[in-house]
């Protein structure tokens, strides 16, 4: 899936405003070396910045990575895929917020984090957790079905169990690792949902012409109203793993 950079930004910084507080969990060392993993348009990048002496932000999506480097030029971008990093124990902390859900394989994730870290290193990562948007992707399943297109779940949205195993299976030392819900409100009231979908279900809408997109949008919130819809916002069912641990 391609990115719309400028969506992400107008409708959805609340991704990288819930991120912040991932900050916390960084140690006060201005000598370190962090590699900030997913980094989308590098508003976390930013701040990251200041807490190392030398920081980078990696993506896979190339538009937010050119987006990212028109924002804040003094940062060092580069395309990149977590699966496959060309680093070995380089950095001190990888940091990564809104990124592991989107990545199937887990396991080589973690292997691959765990050979960029150097010795000690630590990864600060938060995540969709289990049952994360469970309402929005099944009445947008739903929807999109009626209408005789086949949904695949896309994305890996483990138990803070399940993900724990992994890290301690490939060498890591779990610090603080939990899941909770995180109730988050859509901007722009009763487009919220559709500005969502637009976004995190491009791909799936990519196949259908317009006025089609229109009819999903329309049955997905009438299928989520009832759990969803405040009476003046759409506020998203996301579940998040967050997790500290190192080397």
């Amino acid at each position: 899936m391609e990115w719309n950079s400028i969506l992400y930004d107008k409708k959805h910084d609340f991704v990288a405003e819930y991120g912040k507080g991932l900050l916390e969990f960084i140690p006060d060392n201005k000598e370190q070396t962090i590699l900030d993993l997913g980094c989308g348009t590098g508003t976390l990048t930013a701040q990251l910045v200041n807490l190392g002496s030398k920081v980078m932000g990696v993506d896979s999506s190339q538009n937010m990575i050119d987006k990212a480097k028109e924002q804040f030029s003094g940062i060092e971008f580069r395309v990149c895929d977590a699966l496959d990093l060309p680093f070995e124990k380089e950095w001190d902390v990888v940091f990564s917020n809104a990124v592991f859900h989107w990545i199937d394989d887990h396991n080589a994730l973690v292997k691959n984090i765990h050979k960029a870290l150097k010795p000690n290193g630590l990864l600060v990562c938060e995540f969709g957790a289990n049952g994360n948007i469970a309402t929005i992707e099944n009445a947008f399943a739903k929807a999109y079905k009626e209408l005789g297109y086949d949904y695949r779940p896309k994305f890996n949205f483990p138990t803070a169990e399940s993900f724990g195993n992994i890290l301690t299976d490939n060498g890591f030392v779990i610090d603080n690792i939990c899941d909770y819900d995180r109730p988050t409100i859509l901007k722009d009231a009763e487009q919220g949902l559709a500005n969502w979908m637009k976004q995190f279900f491009a791909s799936e809408l990519a196949v259908m012409p317009e006025e089609m997109q229109t009819v999903v949008f329309e049955r997905a919130a009438e299928l989520a109203r009832a759990s969803l819809w405040n009476g003046k916002e759409w506020v998203a069912d996301y579940r998040r793993l967050r997790a500290v641990a190192h080397i």
